[in-house]
């Protein structure tokens, strides 16, 4: 049985110095879903203003990894991401939404949709990901 726990979660999330480095937070965490957000900075822009797509490719692999956990537990690896970019992220917020489509014995296929968020609070879609994650216990 996989105990659901946003504070454990986020205390994982503290661990892991590149997501600390990004400021990434931990903004939801229940069964079969989790939703990751990263500010946006002016040092996580590539040379066009835009959100680097590092970045979302970081944050679609993190949120992906963190929706599979609360259906296999807490020992998880990614085994595979594929991202598509559909437009620049810019705003204030970038918002990875993951959640999980099946769920076997030791792996987990979860989707991630990724939002621009403006100040106002308007959203716009910027990439689609998909991932697989394996219990590594």
């Amino acid at each position: 049985m996989v105990t659901l726990d946003i504070d454990t979660a986020r205390k994982v999330l503290a661990a892991q110095p590149f997501s600390v480095l990004l400021g990434a937070r931990v903004e939801v965490f229940e069964k079969g879903r989790a939703i990751l957000a990263v500010p946006i900075r002016e040092d996580l822009k590539q040379q066009n203003g835009f959100l680097h797509g590092g970045v979302l490719a970081y944050a679609a692999d993190n949120a992906i990894t963190f929706a599979a956990g609360t259906t296999l537990g807490p020992d998880v690896l990614t085994s595979g991401v594929t991202i598509s970019y559909v437009r620049p992220a810019s705003g204030t917020t970038l918002l990875a939404e993951a959640e999980v489509t099946y769920t076997g014995r030791r792996q987990a296929v979860c989707r991630c949709d990724l939002y621009a968020v403006a100040e106002d609070g308007a959203r716009v879609l910027s990439a689609v990901a998909q991932g697989s994650v394996l219990c590594v216990s």
